[in-house]
């Protein structure tokens, strides 16, 4: 059965010219996409984006880094969708995502880690709410 799973290419990545290089990978992983759009971030979208960070220290530097430029999002379909793209994109820090995970061969760090992605349906029902309308 399949579900829908939200990723987000960030800024980073767009800067870098990585758009496609990431979203490549799901296509050859067999993923369909069903929705895919470029825009930047307004700075209200991305505080109810970034909503479960409210009140966290880095919660400004998430929304300052999500409205710096452009970003890629795209709704990707595929059985277990969210398990199998969460380990694809690997840890959210960067440095300690392995080889071979798209955090892994392109991340800098923490906050530039060129790919958000929904964690839970739950979360990808808010999400693709905010990115997609």
């Amino acid at each position: 059965m399949s579900e829908r799973t939200l990723i987000v290419v960030k800024p980073d990545a767009v800067r870098r010219g990585l758009i496609g290089k990431i979203i490549s990978r799901f296509e050859e992983k067999g993923f369909k996409i069903t929705a895919l759009k470029m825009f930047t971030f307004t700075k209200s979208q991305a505080e109810r984006f970034y909503e479960p960070h409210i009140g966290k220290p880095f919660f400004p530097d998430l929304v300052n880094f999500i409205t710096s430029g452009p970003v890629v999002a795209a709704i990707l379909e595929a059985p277990s969708a969210v398990s199998v793209v969460r380990l694809m994109i690997g840890p959210t820090r960067s440095p300690e995502a392995p080889p071979g995970t798209i955090r892994g061969d392109y991340g800098l760090g923490v906050t530039e880690n060129v790919i958000h992605a929904s964690d839970s349906q739950e979360s990808f029902q808010r999400e693709s709410s905010i990115v997609f309308g």
